[in-house]
């Protein structure tokens, strides 16, 4: 076969990562996790593909078509009818999708959220309730790429199953602000209740436009308020209705006078005060706790995504333009779906990817978390590489990330070798080091350098 003159390439929407950058990914991670750790939680994992029985219907129609369905493997073109041999650039949109659920029978998952709820519902005799996990895995989404936004990207996320008790919302906006501050981020935790605006729907006389309603509100930020007020008004709103979201939609003023003035709007709804009073409860208590990160109570923030009941969060960075960064929310119903009912959940899902662009901008990553190699060794040759190796058994055994070059190549060379991975320290051994039992431990920074014995090297290093 002819060899290719193509560079290779990699799909839009997708990254390659080389050493620096999973050094920088793994801090995130490991920050997180060691988080989540601290409240008990526990890692899951589950299959990159689900059945699209199990997808479907699931992100609402515009989630259904971001996702990515998978051909049947083997002779997957077998047994799916084509109307009358048509060409496909002719079939209708029904026959389509008819013949696509012939060919695709898997899909990619778009999130961890509905695979964590098909989890809890087929493992559900092995499970202590309430349950605590947390996994990290990549998800994808047929999404046109952008600054930001990938069909490929990672979630780190956290939930409770198994528990109505709103301290558990508490405990997850005190994960979001301890990881955050770990970060060194500033950030703003924004928080709302899909209850409250079930009852604006209902105050206003709209309850079947929920969606439509939260739908619009939530790209306020994205297309302004004309365009808001517009799409509400295509979607059947009267203008009377619209002049009523106006001051819930305009909210301003502390935490605290909003949902005094959402509770006076809201008198007449049951659903929309029970929403004002978990909301001020985790406020309550959260305010006791003093976060470090600013919690701001914001009535445009909707979730898009149709699963979410009660309290929904979600984390802007302060200092950086980008979207969201964090997100969830109760979702009580979400495993009903797979035949369980009434089992309530709630979660968080960290954007990872959006996190490493934040840090990467603010260049805020801990020189420790980024060194890799904190030693090498030189070699000179087969006697010397051979009087080194123990040294670097017990460099190892101490708990020091160390090397040796592989080759006797010139010093130049290999000098440029530590410089190029920005390792801290080299240790020499030439006759004269051999003789005496000892390395010259070269500080490469400083460009000091010392006669040590192996012990003195790993003190050295450790300091």
């Amino acid at each position: 076969m002819a060899a290719s003159n193509k560079k290779p390439s990699i799909p839009k929407g997708t990254r390659d990562f080389g050493p620096v950058e999973m050094a920088r990914r793994n801090y995130i991670f490991d920050t997180i996790r060691n988080v989540y750790a601290l409240y008990g939680f526990q890692q899951i994992e589950t299959p990159a593909m689900e059945n699209l029985s199990t997808l479907m219907g699931k992100y609402g129609e515009e989630g259904d078509k971001l996702l990515f369905k998978i051909l049947n493997s083997g002779d997957f073109i077998k047994g799916a009818e084509v109307p009358g041999g048509a060409q496909a650039g002719l079939l209708s949109t029904v026959e389509l999708n008819r013949l696509a659920a012939q060919l695709c029978e898997k899909g990619l998952r778009y999130d961890l959220t509905v695979p964590f709820a098909r989890y809890v519902v087929q493992h559900r005799d092995e499970l202590q309730m309430p349950f605590k996990r947390y996994q990290v895995q990549p998800v994808w989404r047929a999404d046109r790429p952008q600054k930001g936004r990938y069909r490929e990207f990672y979630q780190f996320d956290g939930d409770v199953v198994g528990s109505d008790s709103l301290l558990n919302e508490v405990e997850l906006m005190q994960i979001v602000d301890e990881v955050f501050s770990r970060f060194g981020v500033r950030v703003c935790i924004k928080i709302n209740n899909r209850k409250i605006l079930t009852g604006i729907a209902e105050v206003i006389g709209a309850a079947d436009k929920i969606v439509d309603i939260t739908v619009a509100i939530d790209k306020l930020d994205k297309i302004g308020l004309d365009n808001v007020n517009a799409e509400l008004k295509e979607d059947g709103l009267s203008d009377e209705q619209i002049a009523q979201l106006q001051p819930i939609i305009a909210l301003e003023g502390t935490n605290d006078e909003k949902l005094d003035t959402i509770a006076n709007v809201l008198a007449s709804s049951e659903v929309g005060l029970k929403g004002v009073e978990e909301l001020r409860f985790i406020l309550d208590t959260l305010k006791a706790l003093q976060l470090r990160n600013e919690l701001q109570l914001d009535l445009t923030l909707a979730r898009g995504l149709n699963y979410y009941t009660g309290a929904i969060f979600e984390v802007k960075a302060l200092d950086v333009q980008i979207g969201s960064i964090t997100g969830g929310g109760r979702y009580d119903n979400l495993t009903g779906i797979f035949g369980m009912p009434g089992l309530s959940g709630v979660g968080i899902s960290f954007g990872i990817d959006r996190i490493f662009d934040v840090l990467n901008q603010l260049d805020a990553y801990p020189e420790a978390a980024l060194s890799t190699t904190q030693l090498l060794f030189v070699n000179f040759g087969s006697a010397e590489a051979a009087y080194s190796l123990p040294a670097l058994a017990q460099c190892r055994a101490a708990g020091i990330s160390c090397e040796i070059y592989p080759d006797a190549a010139k010093m130049k060379k290999q000098m440029q070798y530590a410089n190029a991975k920005q390792v801290p320290f080299v240790a020499i051994a030439g006759e004269t080091e051999m003789a005496e039992g000892k390395f010259t431990l070269k500080n490469m920074q400083t460009g000091e350098q010392q006669l040590l014995t192996t012990a003195e090297v790993i003190a050295a290093v450790q300091s």
